[in-house]
């Protein structure tokens, strides 16, 4: 399917409805607010200001909303006073999004809106991200995910109509490791050494992941970290933020995420980074052929609970990639 086929679906999905999102300023929520702004009745873009966040965040969102003419609605949720957040369990993304999403739901129906989406797009789905399990959980519409949106395509989208969005938009409470208790000292910590490499290369995504006397740098423009003066310069402004070594991931950031199969002879297979709750998926499916506590076993389709997916009997890939994508809609996670 073409990108402006998947675009109409989605103005389709939102036309007429009074559509309030969840808004960061990245590409998903942004292009989300900015359809919706052309055909919804009514928009109210809903962000979530809880301390976690880069710097100039609150400043590019109150830009984006006013470029599109939306109402806007900043709610401050102090996240520091949350003990289950503070943890940092491996469920860390599920309590935040539970966190958010509950206000997000709460000031949507406040102000009349019944209509609550998200930016959730399909390559979402072949990722770790649990937090997918809220939006389920709350019932959230997900139109990029009915129309088969991926990353990619949406940056495609934004690029080719010259509509700006931020490309750091994501916690930094993701950068501590999970198990290891997340503290104000060492957000801010993250907040500075992410903002001295902003500031001092061309980079538009840099992560500092914080391993305690460790810091990694991951940025999606290497060369700017790896001329000697460059690297000096930032080595040095990471240890006088405590850490003893500093470390760059070789592997470069691409946040353009899409879906792809191994494809041959009319199958495929394909490894989920996370376990399969069947007993949950079960429920999404129609024409179940059998099932059982390994694997749900569908025309054509074979999920297992450990997270690999078989397709067989496929004329083309593109008939199976999209079969495969559909399946991803129904499947339900374990945590």
């Amino acid at each position: 399917m073409k990108l402006e086929d998947k675009i109409s679906i989605v103005k389709d999905i939102l036309k007429d409805k009074k559509v309030a999102i969840g808004f960061s300023g990245g590409a998903d929520s942004t292009l989300m607010t900015y359809l919706s702004s052309k055909v919804a009745a009514d928009t109210l873009a809903i962000t979530i200001d809880n301390h976690l966040l880069p710097t100039g965040f609150v400043e590019n969102v109150g830009k984006s909303c006013e470029r599109f003419g939306v109402r806007h609605e900043i709610i401050k949720i102090d996240f520091y006073e949350n003990e289950d957040f503070l943890e940092n369990s491996p469920k860390r993304c599920f309590t935040c999004r539970d966190l958010m999403y509950s206000t997000i739901e709460k000031v949507a129906h406040e102000n009349g809106f019944d209509f609550i989406c998200d930016g959730n797009n399909i390559s979402d789905l072949v990722v770790d991200r649990p937090g997918i399990l809220i939006t389920y959980k709350k019932g959230f519409k997900t139109p990029f995910i009915k129309a088969k949106l991926s990353s990619a395509e949406i940056h495609e989208y934004l690029d080719k109509n010259n509509i700006p969005y931020s490309r750091s938009t994501t916690c930094l409470a993701t950068r501590i490791p999970t198990n290891t208790k997340t503290t104000k000292e060492k957000i801010d910590r993250i907040g500075f050494c992410e903002d001295y490499i902003s500031d001092n290369t061309n980079c538009k995504i840099v992560k500092v992941r914080d391993l305690g006397e460790l810091g990694i740098i991951e940025v999606d423009k290497i060369d700017e970290i790896l001329s000697e003066d460059k690297f000096k310069q930032i080595n040095d402004a990471l240890k006088s933020q405590g850490f003893k070594k500093v470390a760059l991931n070789l592997s470069q950031i691409d946040d353009n995420e899409y879906i792809a199969i191994d494809y041959a002879e009319g199958s495929y297979s394909y490894q989920l980074p996370f376990t399969i709750n069947l007993e949950d998926t079960k429920k999404q499916i129609e024409n179940i052929i059998s099932y059982d506590e390994e694997k749900i076993e569908l025309d054509k389709i074979t999920i297992y609970e450990n997270g690999l997916i078989e397709g067989h009997d496929f004329e083309n890939y593109d008939i199976a990639v999209d079969a495969f994508m559909d399946t991803l809609q129904q499947l339900r996670r374990n945590i």
